[in-house]
């Protein structure tokens, strides 16, 4: 082992990688020891950090092999949604900053083009790895250039409709561009092995005039008992290449290599090069079979759960949780959704390969029949929904507040159009912390409230949510959507008997005078320590709870605006939303014109933030206590007196 900071360093050969460069100074046989020691690195990293581990350890030798054979960045590599590019983070001159990993100001747990020459398209959503490859790929030929382009992409993301559009572009362009398959959770072609690995090294090196040649290259590898004639050669031949799996894809006119055992370094780097030195007519798409969470004892047992972790002890791989005061909400809405499907058969699920992450595991369990996954299909999903409540059913769709912008069209046209009662539940709403802008639920209030006819709700704390979701499984006019944090609640009871919100009615939570704060969502308890803070030095503010984004509850917005001097709406939510429906009926109606009024909206700032915590990014935006109190003294302004806060 070589010496670093005067102590044994237990990774001697990652410490000589700098860049992909560095990697070319390697010996061949050199790289499974390599790959070892970034395994066990990146273990490290993530155990202290937190983030998407499964993915990552099942590529460290594919991302290792592309580094060691293409000439990166000239040569491009873009890797599907970004779970998977830690390895790739490390060889490409971030592993000292690899401490920072999606804490603010640190490195994105995503691809991000900002960040580094290497990520030259940035990810975050699934499936849009091989549509914008081939957009450089044709660039690429436009140009008069001669890089390579490469795409990584997971059998998970291949579920998706968009992966399959890119590819038969793809086939039918008829360009130069290699798609690497990384099939890691369930296999889509028969059992790798010495042969196929053979195969691939041998169909990759050049190319082959008819099945028989290939039969022959067999001959000579197959043990004696089993390759004694030409004939079974050739019979074995042309199952590797027309097996049911390379047939979809060759239909679609790609050049399919595969399947390859993903670990095996030397036989991917040869495999890489041959591809690397050979002229195509046409796509190649490379199958290659890995290991989610290879290489840590503790994630093979649980794929899911170690797909994305926070902090980790290395020993025993239990996590390390802050205490928790209240339980999340998305416990809340799984636990509320199984309370009441033991009473309504016609209520059902489904989620877009996330059942642990929208919590709709727990439903799963007890109603197994009722419950579906689709796979990262989100566009299926909603109409999936709709063709259930055209018959009668109630399906509850459960997804991230970001994923649903996958499906827009298909929520318009298929759902509100048809005023179809699917009931949408859209978890991470808001800010979300450490996954940053890609997956920040930011928009949903924005493109949910301009649709006519449609229901859009907002809990202020887990006893609403509950509420909430009831209401939904009882309104059968038309769509209705919820929408909440990531997280845990504020700590209230959930009452034991449930009864429906009046649909579009919010309501006063403190009565007050002078200053009114109307609150969407779960920014109440922000408003509600204001108030606190001032009416500990004698100022009594009114705090209301919107609870409907829509339809809005007119006559409390007009209570509000009459009974008071100043109005403050706030919402965790981009320009565009709650707040900017208000203005308009105000405006509309007019009420701006009255002299002697002020309002104030605050929402999310009017650009992109960054991954930090969720404090960090609500404090950011003005949207926490403190940014609250800001703008009340801006509106009235506040004198110190004795170290006391006094509205003057």
């Amino acid at each position: 082992m070589a010496k670093k900071n005067n102590k044994i360093s237990s990774t001697p050969l990652l410490d000589q990688i700098d860049n992909p460069d560095d990697l070319k100074f390697l010996k061949l046989e050199d790289l499974d020891n390599l790959c070892s020691e970034l395994r066990s690195d990146m273990i490290d990293i993530v155990s202290k950090t937190g983030g998407h581990l499964g993915a990552g350890l099942g590529v460290v030798e594919l991302a290792v092999a592309i580094h060691y054979v293409f000439n990166t960045p000239d040569d491009r590599l873009i890797w599907d949604v970004g779970h998977q590019a830690y390895p790739h983070k490390i060889l490409t001159k971030r592993r000292k900053k690899m401490n920072t990993l999606r804490k603010a100001e640190g490195i994105s747990g995503f691809t991000k083009r900002s960040e580094s020459e290497y990520d030259p398209f940035g990810a975050g959503h699934s499936s849009t790895s091989v549509s914008a490859a081939l957009g450089m790929a044709v660039a690429r030929d436009k140009l008069g250039k001669s890089n390579n382009i490469i795409a990584v992409i997971g059998d998970g993301a291949m579920s998706a409709g968009m992966a399959y559009e890119a590819i038969n572009n793809a086939g039918a362009l008829k360009t130069n561009l290699l798609i690497i398959l990384n099939d890691n959770d369930m296999s889509i072609a028969p059992a790798v092995g010495g042969l196929s690995n053979y195969l691939s090294n041998v169909v990759s090196s050049r190319p082959f005039n008819s099945v028989r040649e290939i039969a022959k290259q067999m001959v000579n590898f197959l043990p004696k008992e089993v390759g004694e004639t030409a004939k079974r050669a050739e019979s074995l031949a042309r199952n590797f290449l027309s097996n049911s799996e390379g047939t979809i894809f060759s239909q679609m006119g790609m050049n399919y290599l595969g399947p390859i055992d993903g670990h095996d370094v030397t036989s991917l780097v040869k495999i890489l090069q041959n591809l690397k030195d050979g002229s195509h007519d046409k796509p190649v798409l490379l199958h290659v079979v890995t290991e989610k969470g290879r290489g840590h004892p503790f994630s093979k047992n649980s794929h899911e759960k170690y797909h994305a972790v926070s902090e980790f002890n290395l020993i025993t791989g239990d996590t390390v949780k802050s205490v928790s005061n209240a339980p999340t909400y998305t416990n809340i809405f799984s636990e509320t959704l199984c309370k009441i499907a033991e009473k309504d058969e016609k209520i059902l699920a489904i989620t877009a390969a996330m059942p642990s992450g929208t919590g709709l595991h727990k439903f799963a369990d007890k109603f197994k029949d009722r419950f579906f996954d689709v796979g990262i299909a989100e566009q299926h999903a909603v109409t999936f929904a709709a063709g259930m409540a055209s018959e009668g059913l109630k399906p509850f769709v459960a997804i991230y507040s970001t994923f649903l912008q996958r499906a827009y069209d298909q929520v318009i046209h298929d759902v509100v159009i048809q005023k179809l009662p699917v009931r949408f539940m859209l978890d991470r709403a808001g800010f979300v912390g450490a996954d940053g802008a890609t997956h920040a639920g930011s928009f949903d209030l924005t493109y949910l409230c301009c649709l006519p006819d449609v229901v859009v709700m907002a809990p202020s704390n887990e006893a609403e949510l509950a509420k909430m979701v009831f209401t939904s499984s009882n309104y059968n006019k038309g769509p209705i959507f919820c929408r909440y944090p990531r997280g845990e609640g504020v700590g209230v009871d959930i009452p034991n008997s449930l009864s429906n919100l009046e649909i579009g009615k919010g309501q006063i939570v403190h009565q007050g005078e002078g200053i009114a704060i109307l609150s969407l969502g779960t920014r109440l308890s922000a408003a509600l320590k204001a108030r606190d803070i001032l009416k500990a030095e004698g100022c009594l503010i009114t705090v209301a709870d919107a609870r409907f984004a829509k339809p809005i509850d007119y006559d409390l917005l007009i209570k509000l605006w009459n009974e008071h001097e100043k109005l403050i709406i706030i919402e965790e939510g981009s320009v565009g939303g709650f707040s900017s429906h208000c203005l308009h009926f105000l405006s509309s109606e007019g009420y701006l014109n009255q002299t002697g009024k002020e309002i104030r909206c605050l929402n999310m700032k009017d650009t992109f933030l960054d991954h930090a915590s969720q404090n960090e990014q609500l404090a950011k935006s003005g949207l926490d206590v403190d940014g609250l109190l800001n703008v009340i003294n801006d509106m009235v302004p506040f004198s110190n007196l004795n170290n006391k806060i006094v509205v003057g």
